[in-house]
């Protein structure tokens, strides 16, 4: 069962590190007045080497530093050394050898066997997360709330529009973990803000256009004029947060209405004993659109099968203490599901103004004037206004979701801009390396069709030892065997307690993710002729590149489908 396991890096770097470890007691000390030595930890033992540079010559590295603090005088004992070139477990890679050199002991991976286990095995388990997860979380924007009035696309800022590609990209992320997923707020069908997300590949909950959601809403609003954090009488004349964005005479006029409700927010958190929020949040005024805000957030849990949801608000950092007055406010109505907030930082575009209807229709304009520049009249028809669409989309998306989610953005939104179809720019670079890998396997198909290849054998007879060009392990090695643990990540940051209001999740990864795998894949595709000679002696080779190619093709669309784009097949 254990060569079954798929290959993993954290597993193997623990291995590792248990074996170079052993048992503390037997660890020698480096000499007097060492012997109350702080052991490092085993994640630092070792590091997983990914410059093309280094890979020529290791794959793993426990630095020097760590050996002097293991060993009496860095030198590995010949026991311990055997020790870690004999490893083996499930999930571990294959050592092929090992020795300690200036920078500390390297280890070199078993290549040969790793694309044996990795391609001929398939890669059905290398293209999800590696465990499956369970819960409930719903994923909040309160840009697309009513405030009054239900958001338009010319009324939605960029910081808004990133916020809402973020739930989107998270909610994918989530469901592929196992979570279950709800969006909030339901929003009309009918809305030009839902025809604007679909238009960017957004499936966002909608309601009939005549539906409301008052009867809930009323329910509510009984139940915080009931609650035991309402204010009442002299507790009115304290200082107050607003909270409902109205004007200040309009809230003095309100301190003489006997009728007006005031929830002390400062109270929720306190005694409840939640962490990191603001401690100016005061005395906030139940206003209508906080209301309807609450009872979107109760619709939106209503249909969870579990009774514990978590709920994170996906808010722009101008928002985030409009959205932690939302938060107590649900808290003091009864609601007692975790709740967290992912705070986005602002889009700044100097020297112009666009809102997110604008910034889309420009960046529509300007993949379509950079197709029609390459490949002339060709550009007409639904097929090439279904590429656009997916393209611009992809542009957007990889512009306001490759930086880290705490971190402003920066956007060139100038009209004599252009969106190039090559060279490292982000969404349309990866997309068009995608769809190089099937123009690829089109020509190889063309190939067969033609009597010039045989059909691809099955991976049992192939001699993966035929990979030797440092681009294949490098594809292999940081992008087919690490992404199941990347997929991991959005999960394992909801787990960790006692971070206070803010979730701080890597949101930017699978973008990062994405480039770096097309500027490698590029380079090696440039670089190396897969489809060689139709000469027998020539095809071991083409079919070991053909199911690396053919890995990567698919590790490309599981890797775009957490963005919720399509692959295109021809660019």
């Amino acid at each position: 069962m254990e060569e079954l396991s798929p290959l993993r890096i954290t597993p193997t770097v623990r291995a590792l590190s248990s074996a170079l470890r052993g048992k503390r007691e037997n660890v020698q000390d480096s000499g007097e007045g060492k012997g109350d030595r702080v052991f490092p930890e085993p994640e630092k033992l070792w590091f997983k080497e990914s410059s093309a540079k280094n890979l020529r010559n290791r794959d793993f590295l426990s630095p020097t530093s760590m050996l002097n603090t293991l060993f009496a005088n860095g030198q590995v004992p010949p026991a311990v050394m055997s020790r870690v070139l004999s490893l083996r477990g499930s999930g571990v890679l294959p050592v092929a050898g090992g020795e300690v050199m200036g920078e500390g002991l390297r280890l070199r991976v078993d290549r040969a066997a790793a694309f044996q286990a990795v391609l001929a095995g398939g890669t059905t388990e290398y293209l999800k997360p590696s465990g499956q997860r369970e819960g409930c979380v719903l994923l909040n924007c309160p840009a697309l709330h009513p405030k009054p009035n239900i958001p338009t696309p010319d009324t939605l800022s960029l910081g808004q529009l990133r916020t809402v590609l973020l739930a989107d990209h998270m909610g994918a992320l989530l469901r592929r973990q196992g979570f279950e997923v709800f969006f909030c707020p339901t929003l009309p069908e009918d809305s030009d803000i839902i025809a604007f997300l679909r238009a960017l590949g957004i499936d966002w909950p909608t309601a009939p256009g005549d539906w409301t959601n008052e009867e809930r809403e009323e329910k509510l609003h009984k139940v915080l004029e009931n609650s035991p954090y309402r204010e009442r009488g002299t507790e009115r004349h304290r200082r107050t947060s607003g909270g409902g964005g109205r004007k200040a005479d309009e809230e003095e006029e309100e301190e003489e209405n006997e009728e007006v409700l005031r929830i002390n927010l400062k109270r929720v958190f306190q005694e409840e004993g939640l962490l990191g929020y603001d401690p100016t949040l005061g005395t906030c005024t139940v206003h209508r659109d906080s209301v309807s805000h609450l009872a979107q957030l109760d619709l939106s849990t209503a249909d969870c099968t579990v009774s514990m949801v978590t709920t994170i608000h996906v808010t722009s950092c101008q928002d985030e203490f409009r959205q932690q007055q939302i938060a107590m406010l649900w808290r003091a109505s009864g609601a007692t599901h975790t709740q967290r907030q992912l705070v986005c930082g602002p889009v700044k575009t100097p020297g112009s103004h666009l809102t997110g209807e604008q910034y889309l229709q420009l960046r529509k304009g300007q993949m379509k004037e950079a197709s029609e520049m390459k490949y002339g009249d060709k550009v007409e028809g639904q097929m090439w206004d279904d590429i656009i669409k997916v393209m611009t989309s992809a542009t957007v998306r990889f512009e306001l979701l490759s930086t880290v989610h705490t971190s402003p953005v920066t956007l060139d939104v100038q009209r004599e801009g252009s969106v190039s179809t090559k060279g490292p720019r982000g969404g349309v670079f990866v997309m068009y390396n995608c769809a190089r890998l099937h123009t690829l396997f089109d020509s190889y198909e063309r190939g067969v069709e033609k009597g010039l290849y045989p059909e691809i054998p099955e991976g049992s007879k192939l001699d993966f030892s035929a990979l030797k060009e440092e681009g294949e392990w490098l594809l292999l090695f940081n992008y087919l065997i690490p992404f199941a643990e990347l997929l991991n990540q959005s999960g394992q940051a909801l787990d960790c307690e006692g971070g206070g209001a803010r979730v701080n999740i890597k949101t930017e990864q699978i973008c990062k993710f994405l480039v770096s795998l097309s500027k490698d894949f590029s380079s090696y595709y440039n670089r190396v002729h897969v489809l060689g000679e139709p000469l027998p002696h020539l095809f071991n080779q083409m079919f070991c590149r053909l199911y690396l190619l053919r890995a990567l093709r698919e590790l490309y669309h599981s890797a775009l489908e957490t963005l919720n784009l399509p692959p295109i097949r021809q660019l």
